[in-house]
């Protein structure tokens, strides 16, 4: 058995810990609810930007290059959002594990031939993916340190350079999406080429009821809107990920501090036992003691 010293060390160590986490709780929690509301402020906008887009793309009369599919597939590009910082729980590691599993699944192929890129933002990413030799062409370390626009804008008018050059036939975004506090939903989704039908299908009930005359004409406005489109839904993943990411810190920070009170009230038990049983050791001691002497 422990010492007591060791003991009353071992419950200073818990105490602070136990600080520590009720502090990155609160801190967290504070994230939270800031990135919340901005993702909740953002979504109705990107739906509705979703809608106009569609109800263009229904009625354009022009092919636009980010509307079209390639013929062959030859080079992937998969942009992959994860956090900068960890105490966050699994956060990181489950959405990492659904990517490697859809690379396994659909794009194995690719990655052997090294015509599978990635593009990692935030530091886990970076560190799990270049680890495992992934041909990661650009890095964006430490980006949730101050999330602005113009830096997600940034990022897509790049891809979207790259993908009209031909550098690249397909792009894709990963990221964990907030659900809750406890539960995130991991999302590998298709950003280029943007499907024109899936954008026309959620439109179409909407579009059967109403036309609209447009100035100067759609063709025009789609010309505008698309790249504007390709940027608000970079923009709504970071601010998924970004909320995502304080629940799951602010949850496993609670997890820690509930462990740590479990754990200090456990230490504590045994301090009181041990100590209890040095005093009855001791006692025992000294009769043994005084009953010596009295012998003698």
């Amino acid at each position: 058995m422990a010492n007591l010293r060791d003991i009353r060390n071992r419950i200073e160590s818990v105490k602070n810990t136990r600080q520590i986490t009720k502090a990155m709780k609160m801190v967290a929690a504070a994230k939270l609810r800031k990135a919340q509301n901005r993702i909740i402020a953002t979504r109705p906008y990107a739906a509705k930007m979703k809608e106009i887009v569609a109800r263009l793309v229904n009625d354009a009369s022009e092919e636009y290059q980010l509307l079209r599919k390639p013929e062959t597939t030859d080079e992937v590009l998969l942009i992959i959002i994860s956090s900068d910082r960890g105490l966050c729980g699994a956060f990181n590691n489950n959405l990492f594990k659904m990517v490697e599993k859809t690379i396994e699944e659909d794009y194995l192929k690719y990655k052997k031939e090294g015509t599978l890129s990635l593009v990692c933002v935030g530091r886990k990413a970076i560190k799990h993916f270049g680890k495992r030799n992934y041909n990661i062409v650009a890095e964006y370390p430490n980006f949730f340190d101050e999330v602005k626009f113009p830096k997600v804008s940034a990022i897509m008018r790049k891809v979207i350079r790259q993908f009209n050059d031909g550098e690249y036939d397909e792009v894709k975004i990963a990221y964990n999406e907030f659900k809750s506090v406890i539960a995130q939903n991991r999302i590998v989704e298709s950003v280029l080429p943007i499907e024109p039908e899936s954008l026309v299908k959620e439109d179409k009930e909407i579009g059967a009821q109403k036309e609209y005359i447009y100035e100067p004409d759609v063709d025009e406005i789609l010309k505008r809107l698309l790249p504007s489109h390709l940027n608000l839904q970079l923009w709504k993943a970071i601010l998924e990920s970004n909320a995502a990411e304080q629940g799951a810190r602010m949850t496993a920070m609670d997890n820690a501090t509930e462990n740590a009170n479990e754990l200090q009230e456990d230490l504590e038990l045994e301090y009181n036992r041990a100590r209890q049983t040095a005093i009855t050791t001791e006692i025992s001691e000294i009769i043994s003691g005084a009953q010596a002497l009295e012998d003698a």
